[in-house]
């Protein structure tokens, strides 16, 4: 990766929906060479998939939570298989720490949550954080580019 992938990566992050005639016109080179690009850049795994950031408030799902769960090793591919069905589970990351577990969930509201939880602690303790509000975010990493 040189550091015009770079420059084509954080053009994207900043506006997925960029236009490959804009990304050739910021990079000062020709719209082919950028679609070759992001082909190779898709193709290597740098770029994984196109997606919009949704206001999820305005969509119904006004409880935001981040819920730590403390999964026995022996139970993980099932916890997995759990977490993959239930669609207001949108990111789930295994941790170090107290918990093993920590998931980014949306619902429209606390009782939706608790049955969620209630459900959850069949693989082990919880613990719960409901957001107030997002000061940041999301964005995407910006990448230092290496010239």
């Amino acid at each position: 990766m040189d550091a015009l992938d770079q420059k084509i990566l954080n053009i994207l992050q900043k506006n997925g929906r960029i236009t490959v005639k804009q990304i050739a016109e910021d990079c000062f080179i020709s719209s082919p060479s950028v679609s070759v690009r992001l082909q190779n850049l898709e193709s290597l795994g740098y770029i994984h998939t196109y997606q919009a950031i949704m206001d999820y408030q305005k969509l119904g799902f006004l409880i935001k939570a981040y819920v730590n769960c403390a999964v026995n090793a022996k139970d993980k591919k099932d916890f997995y298989r759990y977490v993959e069905e239930i669609p207001n589970v949108v990111e789930c990351d295994c941790i170090t720490g107290d918990y093993s577990m920590l998931l980014r969930v949306f619902f429209t509201n606390t009782i939706e949550l608790d049955e969620f939880i209630t459900d959850l602690q069949r693989f082990g303790d919880t613990k719960t954080h409901i957001v107030f509000s997002t000061n940041v975010g999301p964005r995407g990493l910006q990448i230092q580019i290496n010239e």
